[in-house]
């Protein structure tokens, strides 16, 4: 994983000095009436030490100048990511103390905190940061994926080298921030291979590394079964498509979910080609899913009590003589038809086969789907919002909530019957965009598309065009693919 290492460490009290570590052998220093350590030779010193504050807690450690009056200096507030630098004396040479601000200690707030520490500590050997208070977890998240970084080549990543967490107690919490923000970071790696190295086959062999029961349709078994969506789409590349099944069944399961990804390895557009520019990020449109194979591989650590069955459909829409043409008319699974009016609208095509198997073969309770689905919905809500779209209001608030609780926010469109007539076709039983411009809302139509495809059963609609991919390197974030949806899937499938 290409994330820093760390390791945890037993909290004790610590001094003037950069120690946090166990004692030396001669014990434990004394403290003084403060009850703060005068004394600055516990173990090791580590080359930056990052300790939280607050705006009614100082921080827990003696400094050259009394912390109040420090802190009062530079205005301090102790908001998350708020960081003040103290040089103290390390040994022979200068050190530096970091005192960082948790906010409110809420969880957003601590994984703002932790990424900000995390990139204090770039370029260094090592950062030692005591835990704060409160939910653990989701500190050592923002903090490991502060330092994740996808690079092909010769290393140039300047992420520090270790983390040092202090704490006692804290095991389990940042074991769990650890197994999430891996998870995130495999969705980031399968979405930020290129797809010189990226096509359906080897996105299926990603699939099958995770740990659970695994099956993949091929060319040819996709044709013969009747998903017409993703054998239309993938019959444009050398690289034949693929439809992956991951199935989950913890004992004594009495709830069926069905994740449904998008698994685009790259997407040209088709003969309705994309602009240059337009192309330059398509080997991320697979996001969704990367998101939910690495979803999947999560479950069993994270001791998920619910059955989750994972779908990701996987083809490269591309463009030659065989690929499919804009008029031509599909078969879905399940026997609907389908007039292709723009061959960019390819990702709706696979997800529709996938979804309608889920509803004839599977038999789920809820299905929830998750796609770089349509530009559109990055204009409406920005990079800061996924969009949810849902056939059933209680499984909209469950996963609303579990966006406020993951820090990946998602706003409810509607599903808008009204535009439903969009979607007719004259040859066909649906078009898989909008004749004309009548309605104009790409997000809602594409979401009803898809809708038509679940059989009525309890659904949700994920649309993560604007907040899939970065492009700076800011906080938690790193320039590239978020692995948007995972925490959130994480945090939803967790709490059931």
């Amino acid at each position: 994983m290409p994330l820093s290492p760390y390791q945890l460490l037993p909290h004790t009290i610590y001094g003037h000095g950069l120690s946090a570590a166990t004692p030396a052998e001669g014990g434990d220093p004394a403290p003084s009436s403060s009850g703060e350590v005068t004394e600055t030779s516990i173990a090791k010193d580590a080359e930056l030490l990052a300790v939280p504050f607050a705006a009614d807690a100082a921080p827990a450690i003696e400094l050259p100048v009394p912390s109040a009056a420090l802190l009062d200096h530079y205005q301090a507030k102790g908001e998350a990511g708020e960081i003040i630098e103290v040089p103290v004396a390390n040994g022979d040479a200068v050190g530096r103390v970091l005192l960082y601000g948790v906010g409110d200690g809420s969880a957003a707030d601590l994984r703002k905190a932790g990424a900000a520490v995390a990139r204090r500590g770039k370029g260094k050997d090592t950062i030692r940061i005591v835990l704060p208070e409160g939910p653990v977890a989701a500190f050592v998240e923002g903090a490991l994926l502060a330092t994740y970084a996808f690079r092909m080549g010769e290393k140039k990543s300047t992420s520090v080298a270790m983390i040092e967490f202090v704490g006692e107690g804290t095991e389990a919490e940042v074991a769990k921030g650890k197994l999430i923000a891996e998870a995130v970071a495999l969705a980031r790696d399968l979405a930020n291979t290129p797809s010189s190295v990226k096509n359906p086959a080897w996105l299926a062999e990603r699939a099958l590394e995770q740990g659970v029961t695994a099956r993949v349709w091929d060319e040819e078994e996709l044709r013969s079964g009747g998903f017409g969506g993703i054998v239309a789409v993938g019959q444009g590349s050398v690289s034949p498509p693929r439809l992956i099944q991951l199935s989950y069944e913890p004992e004594g399961a009495t709830e069926h979910v069905v994740l449904v990804g998008k698994g685009i390895t790259y997407d040209s557009g088709g003969l309705s080609l994309k602009p240059t520019a337009g192309m330059k990020f398509m080997k991320t449109d697979m996001a969704g899913g990367a998101v939910v194979i690495a979803v999947l591989g999560a479950l069993a650590s994270l001791g998920v009590r619910v059955r989750v069955t994972g779908l990701i459909a996987a083809a490269e829409n591309s463009f030659s003589g065989t690929a499919q043409r804009p008029s031509d008319v599909i078969t879905q699974y399940g026997g609907r038809t389908v007039e292709v009016l723009n061959t960019d609208a390819e990702g709706r095509l696979v997800m529709a086969d996938a979804l309608a198997y889920a509803d004839a073969e599977l038999d789920p309770d809820l299905m929830i789907d998750i796609a770089t689905l349509t530009g559109a919905i990055g204009i409406a809500l920005g990079q800061g919002l996924g969009a949810i779209f849902a056939s059933d209001d209680d499984l909209a608030a469950e996963l609303i909530d579990a966006g406020e609780s993951s820090g990946e926010r998602l706003w409810r469109m509607p599903l808008i019957d009204d535009y439903v007539p969009g979607l007719d076709s004259s040859v066909a039983d649906l078009s898989n965009i909008e004749i004309g411009s009548t309605y104009g809302a790409g997000s809602i139509t594409a979401a009803l598309f898809l809708r038509e495809f679940t059989g009525k059963r309890p659904w949700a609609h994920l649309d993560i065009a604007g907040v899939g991919r970065s492009g700076a390197d800011e906080g938690f974030l790193s320039k590239g693919a978020t692995g948007y949806g995972v925490r959130l899937l994480l945090e939803w499938l967790s709490a059931r």
